[in-house]
């Protein structure tokens, strides 16, 4: 069951760490939600028309995702806090065995 750390930036940079189960398609946005983590709003359900699960991932992982899809790469230009080069949408990172570890810093804010 892999692990996933989300990093709060504001306000007092606290870390939650959630067991994921791999079901199919499960998304990392998904666990968020699952996990009532209040920085992911996820306005639109994961169907990659908002911007409100933006999260930007750790360095050392940055390398060990897939590139973004051209419609998210597009959509990260619409987040509340500027996109940065580990910008990445939540909805479309799908959590599998090798996500365990996986550090996601989480913005100030999502609107």
């Amino acid at each position: 069951m892999p692990t996933l750390h989300f990093v709060r930036t504001a306000p007092d940079g606290a870390t939650t760490t959630v067991d994921v189960e791999c079901a199919s398609g499960r998304s990392v946005m998904q666990a968020a939600i699952d996990a009532d983590l209040p920085d992911i709003a996820a306005d639109c359900g994961g169907t990659l028309t908002c911007a409100t699960c933006h999260v930007f991932v750790d360095p050392a992982w940055a390398e060990r995702l897939p590139a973004p899809v051209p419609d998210e790469d597009t959509m990260l230009d619409f987040t509340a806090v500027a996109r940065q080069a580990q910008s990445r949408l939540c909805c479309q990172l799908r959590v599998t065995p090798e996500l365990d570890g996986l550090v996601l810093h989480l913005p100030a804010s999502q609107y």
